[in-house]
This record gives C-alpha cells, sequence and structure tokens, in this order.
C-alpha cells in the first residue's frame, strides 16, 4: 500500500510539472485544443511539421479542386499544417485579401482538421485610422485610434466580432470549436504594416496584444485559439521581447523569416534562422512555451536543393514546431514558395518530406482526442 501511495506521488508530481511547464496562456481553453497543445508539446524539439498558406484552395495552374494542394501533387500527401488569412473578414466581405470564399476557407479548415492536421490563421486586417490596407503606413496614429478611448476603438471592437463570430462557427462533426493557432500583428519586428517597428511604440503595440487576446476570450468567450508571437528578422534576442506581450498572453514563440537572393545569400539565412531558434528553444524550455518558424520560404524557389541543402540544416538542430512556407499565388506569376509538378524543387522536396523528422499528413501523429 505505500509503494502505491509512493508511486501515485510520483505520477501526481510528474504530471503537475508537466501542466506547470505546458499550460495554455486561456485558463477557460476547451479540452480539445489542450489536447492539441499537449500532443504539440510532446512532438517539440523531435519533428517537424510542414505547412503550407492556402495549400488546398488554389496553387499553380490551378484552384477551386476539390481535396488537392501543390504538396500532394508532388509527394502524394497533404501537408500537416494549413495557413490561412482572415484579411477582409473585419469589413464584413465575403471574400478574404486572396480572394477565398470565408465559407470555403471554413470547410477547408474543417478538411484539414478533419485529416489530422493543424490550421493557423493570420490576419492582414485593413488600416482602421486611414482605411487603406495592412501595408498603409501613412501614420503613426493607427494603433493608438483602436486602442480604449481612441477614435477607432469601437469600430476594431465591430472587427474583433466579426472574427470571433468566424472563429467559433469552424466545428467538428461533434459541434466542437476546431483550435486554431492565431497569429496576430505579425512581423512587427519590420515596419511594413501599420503595426510595425516605426509606427507604434512597445507600449502601444503590447497595450494592441493584450486587449485583442482579452476581448477574444473575455468578451466573446473564444476559447479554441493558441496564440502565436511571430516577429521578423531580428538582431537579438533583446530585439525579439522588446514587444512581448508577455508569457501570460502568449503560447508558441514564432518566426517569420524569407530566404531572399539564392545561393550567395543562402548561408546567411542558414546562420539567421539558426540562432533565432536557439534563443527561442532556451526561452521557450525555460518558461514553458512552445516556438516554430511560423512563416518562410525562398520566392520561385531559386535553387533546385533548397530544401535539404538551405532549410533543412536552418532548422534540423531546433526542430521547430512546423515550418510554414508561403502561398503558391496562382495570379502572380513566380510567387510561390513549395515546388509543383515539373518545377526543378520537386524531387528535392520529396527527398526532404521524406527525412524521419519531417511530418507531412501521413507520418503525423493523433493530434486530438477524439481523433476527428
Amino acid at each position: 500500500m505505500v509503494r502505491i501511495k509512493s508511486m501515485l506521488c510520483i505520477l501526481l508530481m510528474g504530471l503537475g510539472a508537466n501542466a506547470a511547464g505546458q499550460e495554455l496562456m486561456d485558463s477557460k481553453s476547451s479540452q480539445l485544443t489542450h489536447t492539441l497543445y499537449t500532443k504539440l508539446a510532446a512532438q517539440q524539439g523531435k519533428k517537424i511539421m510542414i505547412g503550407h498558406q492556402d495549400a488546398t484552395a488554389y496553387g499553380i495552374a490551378w484552384r477551386n479542386e476539390p481535396c488537392q494542394s501543390d504538396i500532394k501533387k508532388v509527394t502524394g500527401q497533404f501537408p500537416a499544417v494549413y495557413g490561412w488569412d482572415m484579411g477582409h473578414l473585419e469589413l464584413g466581405d465575403s471574400l478574404n485579401i486572396d480572394h477565398i470564399p470565408f465559407a470555403a476557407i471554413r470547410q477547408m479548415m474543417i478538411d484539414g482538421y478533419n485529416r489530422g492536421g493543424v490550421n493557423t490563421v493570420s490576419w492582414h486586417l485593413k488600416n482602421p485610422f486611414t482605411g487603406g490596407s495592412s501595408w498603409d503606413v501613412s501614420s503613426d496614429k493607427v494603433v493608438r485610434s483602436i486602442l480604449p478611448g481612441g477614435e477607432k476603438h469601437e469600430l476594431y471592437k465591430t472587427w474583433l466580432d466579426r472574427l470571433a463570430h468566424f472563429f467559433k462557427s469552424v466545428k467538428n462533426v461533434n459541434g466542437e470549436p476546431i483550435p486554431i493557432l492565431f497569429r496576430p500583428f505579425h512581423e512587427h519586428s519590420g515596419s511594413w504594416f501599420w503595426w510595425g517597428r516605426n509606427l507604434c511604440t512597445p507600449e502601444d503595440y503590447k497595450a494592441l496584444w493584450h486587449f485583442t487576446v482579452s476581448y477574444l476570450k473575455d468578451v466573446q468567450n473564444v476559447h479554441h485559439l493558441i496564440y502565436v508571437y511571430s516577429p521578423d528578422f531580428v538582431s537579438t534576442e533583446k530585439d525579439y521581447f522588446e514587444r512581448f506581450p508577455g508569457n501570460e498572453y502568449v503560447d508558441i514563440l514564432g518566426l517569420d523569416l524569407y530566404h531572399r537572393g539564392g545561393g550567395e545569400t543562402a548561408q546567411k539565412y542558414i546562420s539567421d534562422v539558426s540562432r533565432i531558434l536557439k534563443f527561442l528553444a532556451g526561452y521557450a524550455e525555460k518558461h514553458g512555451k512552445l516556438y516554430t518558424f511560423s512563416e518562410t520560404g525562398a520566392e520561385g524557389i531559386p535553387m533546385k536543393d533548397w530544401f535539404t541543402k538551405v532549410l533543412y540544416p536552418a532548422i534540423s538542430s531546433y526542430k521547430p514546431l512546423y515550418v510554414l512556407l508561403w502561398r503558391n499565388a496562382y495570379e502572380t506569376p513566380g510567387h510561390f514558395y513549395a515546388p509543383y509538378p515539373g518545377h526543378p524543387a520537386e524531387p528535392n522536396f520529396k527527398e526532404f518530406s521524406a527525412y524521419p523528422d519531417i511530418l507531412l499528413e501521413k507520418k503525423l501523429p493523433a493530434l486530438y482526442n477524439p481523433q476527428p
């Protein structure tokens, strides 16, 4: 009896340590969301899921083909992670910023979940102060204008209401909201979006993040989001955390960083990615967070061996949770980041996807309980 009690105490202590180390910041997170986060934590640093933006909506020379993706056409498997964007949802539009119907996005998110995959969402929302796009950086008053007391604050709340309504509508067959990795106000270490570094103070950026998260979970009762913080390039760990909203507002540390310039800049890309992932891994371990490579790629894939000779060396040492390649734009020639049939990098991507620590759909562990 004493031995049983001792074993039970050890087990409970282990569970407590795990819970303390890997807890979602939303204490009311749904069971499905908690299960996903726990499963992701178990494979952090061991396996790397491969994702693709708008993966099943369109690709090179095709659009609206049921159950299709360029990655599937190349490998016979869907990606493990599906990226989507909510831009223009805030306006009440039926199409997102890339002209995909939100109704179709909802169904493709459900389909991805049913295949055992993970959905992650960014939000290229309009400039609420000027009426321009996310890239309208003509004013440094935008963030301040949507904070409590600002002249556009009430407008911003209506935008969050629409976002919350959509998030809550993405449900599985049991009527449960499907977990979503939400990545708002990304790449803020640059200044190409109205929420960027030169457009607002660190305090205002943090206040925007705090209000957004609190409104979604405490006012709109959205409890199936996992929040991802994702700057672009930073020189130091201090720069990365300059605008960090705090551990109580972030679940996953992300990085958005693209390889530009081809072979002559490959070593710098590898070095930068590895360096940043190293301190993300250290912080995540110390503070009970996860870390990921939330956006990357080389536009047009100028190197036929890019996936094994550039991307893999950059990520192999610290193994981020997933790597999200950006979209294969059907409407913009040369704007693609995953290979398609006939591209010179197709054989290399097949080789890369066969690595034992690289996960596409068929090698995914069961991430949800009950399974889809």
